[in-house]
């Protein structure tokens, strides 16, 4: 059983949390294929939207991990989230799922409360994430207001700065959410320090998209 695991970021604090969540849902046995273009993020950032080159380049990173014998494939970034959206069709009929690390995390916020706040350090990764929640709103029947959390400067930060600036944001939005989405998987590690700090429900992608991943493994009888 081969899981590929692509990134558009490569923090070290990302690749843990991402490993460390894919290993506890899919066993210590499994492949894992790491495949690793921060330029595209990059590419993102400086025009402010996904731009063609740069899906071009994400989408040729899922055929490597087919050619490579990926079972499964696991989009870790929000910021390109679309493009794993926009792979769905050749991905059914390739027989190799493409899994969006925050689809799950979206939905299980809009069951949770009305009003979500979702906090990032990207523009880029901000709309996107929202989108992915409207859209899911629409299709559970739901209607949610969504509160920005855009935190400037943190992006890049080490982890005692970007927790300090992360439980600021938070406590600014607090009172007017239900629940607090963290947009980027490389927040995830702030999550149980905001639920302590305010009481409300706090989700991060990593462990949502692991799970995810199992179920789609399973749903192939390989996990």
């Amino acid at each position: 059983m081969k899981a590929a695991l692509v990134y558009t970021s490569t923090t070290p604090e990302l690749i843990e949390l991402v490993e460390k969540e894919v290993r506890k849902n899919i066993g210590e046995e499994a492949e894992l294929i790491s495949m690793q273009d921060p330029s595209i993020l990059a590419e993102v950032r400086e025009a402010g939207y996904v731009t063609p080159t740069a899906a071009a380049r994400l989408m040729g990173m899922y055929m490597k991990a087919v050619g490579e014998g990926a079972d499964a494939i696991l989009n870790i970034c929000s910021s390109v989230g679309e493009v794993a959206d926009a792979a769905q069709a050749a991905a059914a009929y390739i027989g190799v799922p493409v899994i969006r690390i925050d689809e799950d995390m979206c939905k299980e916020a809009v069951r949770l409360g009305k009003r979500v706040g979702v906090l990032a350090t990207l523009a880029t990764t901000l709309e996107p994430t929202k989108n992915t929640i409207s859209r899911v709103a629409r299709g559970m029947a739901k209607h949610v207001d969504l509160v920005d959390g855009l935190i400037d400067g943190a992006f890049g930060l080490d982890q005692d700065q970007f927790r300090k600036l992360l439980l600021e944001a938070a406590g600014k939005i607090v009172d007017d959410v239900d629940v607090i989405v963290l947009a980027q998987g490389s927040m995830a590690y702030v999550e149980e320090d905001l639920h302590k700090a305010y009481g409300k429900p706090v989700l991060s992608s990593p462990r949502f998209g692991a799970i995810a991943l199992k179920k789609a493994l399973e749903e192939k009888g390989l996990c």
